[in-house]
């Protein structure tokens, strides 16, 4: 399992008026009904999964270019106007409780799609922990948001905030039968613990063996590294350089209070599961914590740290795409009624015409393509 991509984005406070949530829905669902039309479900799922043509399109329906309402919002707008059987795909959770709703939500996709629901709930589960423990970088997680073609293909997007930074991180994925892609974006922060990438595989196999090995013994194996994180270097250390090295940008990461009860506790649940792979470990009860402090043995005690790299690369900027009707922060310009009254016309036409008849379909998206590429014309 492999993520698709992470974005940032400045936390901002602020609502929606009526009257644009009105136009964004229907821009949104015009949009994504041009989408279906053409290239179907699964490549409008596709689409979603990719953080920059999302946030190209939370512009496109006039939210505010850069804000982390651009992620609740959408998503919002796309979950009430999306009909299953009428598009293919559907929306699940949401902010906050709606996010702890996606268990049962999941029942759609076997009422709507025949699909397992069972298999995408524990699905949706994993990559919230993916996202908070194999991915510690300082953002905690508040939106949860899966959908779902009727095929079977996936994509999650889930968002987190940090208020120290004032910025909100979100995290694509996307899935299908037999392939999985990774193309992460955003702000790099100064210090991140990430254990997925491909050169951690030996890591992630001694992070399955300690939750294996008896509690007492890693709790022991714990208390001797976050002792030398403190400065405590044992006599009979073999490369006392490797420790000195490392522990100052190390207690920047692990120098934090430790509920000793609660590591033990959790890693005698995990023990009395005898979990066979590290999905396993995360669904049976691996929390953030409780990885950090296998995350500091395996470094100071085994040597085989993970990546302090934030696993992020630099996006371009989807700003040009505010300019199709204006956004609801008034940049690039404010949000323009008359011309997203235009687009919604002709989109909504352009899709009733192709329903009329199957070979009337060709010429509608046709004639969509040459209205686009004139008025790039003209634009230029």
């Amino acid at each position: 399992m492999e993520l698709e991509g992470i974005a940032d984005l400045p936390l901002h406070e602020g609502r929606v008026p009526p009257w644009l949530a009105n136009y964004m829905k229907r821009l949104a669902r015009a949009v994504i009904s041009v989408m279906v039309l053409e290239w179907g479900p699964d490549k409008v799922v596709e689409r979603l999964s990719n953080p920059l043509w999302f946030q190209a399109f939370n512009n496109v329906i006039g939210m505010d270019w850069d804000s982390s309402g651009s992620t609740t919002v959408t998503l919002g707008i796309l979950k009430e106007v999306v009909v299953p059987r009428e598009f293919g795909f559907v929306i699940l959770g949401g902010k906050g409780d709606k996010a702890r709703e996606v268990p049962n939500e999941v029942k759609v996709l076997k009422d709507e799609f025949g699909l397992n629901a069972e298999a995408y709930a524990r699905l949706s589960r994993l990559v919230a922990k993916h996202d908070t423990v194999l991915i510690q970088d300082g953002y905690t997680l508040y939106h949860h948001s899966l959908i779902v073609s009727s095929s079977g293909n996936w994509a999650i997007i889930q968002q987190g905030m940090n208020v120290g930074t004032k910025l909100a991180r979100r995290y694509h994925w996307h899935g299908s039968h037999d392939n999985r892609s990774e193309v992460i974006s955003g702000y790099k922060e100064k210090y991140a613990i990430d254990v997925t990438p491909p050169e951690k595989e030996r890591l992630r196999g001694l992070l399955l063996d300690l939750v294996n090995e008896s509690p007492n013994k890693v709790i022991s194996e714990f208390k001797k590294a976050y002792a030398i994180l403190k400065g405590f270097v044992p006599l009979d250390a073999t490369n006392v350089s490797y420790y000195v090295d490392r522990l100052k940008d190390l207690r920047a990461i692990y120098l934090k209070p430790v509920d000793e009860k609660r590591l033990r506790q959790t890693l005698a649940k995990l023990y009395e599961s005898s979990p066979k792979n590290l999905e396993e470990v995360l669904l049976n009860g691996l929390g953030p914590s409780t990885a950090r402090a296998l995350y500091l043995i395996a470094d100071l005690i085994y040597r085989d740290p993970p990546s302090y790299n934030d696993p992020v690369t630099v996006p371009y900027d989807p700003l040009k795409y505010a300019f199709t009707v204006g956004g609801k922060d008034g940049v690039p310009f404010p949000f323009n009624r008359r011309v997203a009254e235009e687009v919604i016309m002709t989109l909504e036409d352009i899709v009733e015409r192709a329903k009329l008849e199957s070979n009337n379909k060709a010429k509608a998206l046709q004639r969509l393509r040459e209205l686009y590429i004139g008025g790039n014309k003209e634009g230029s």
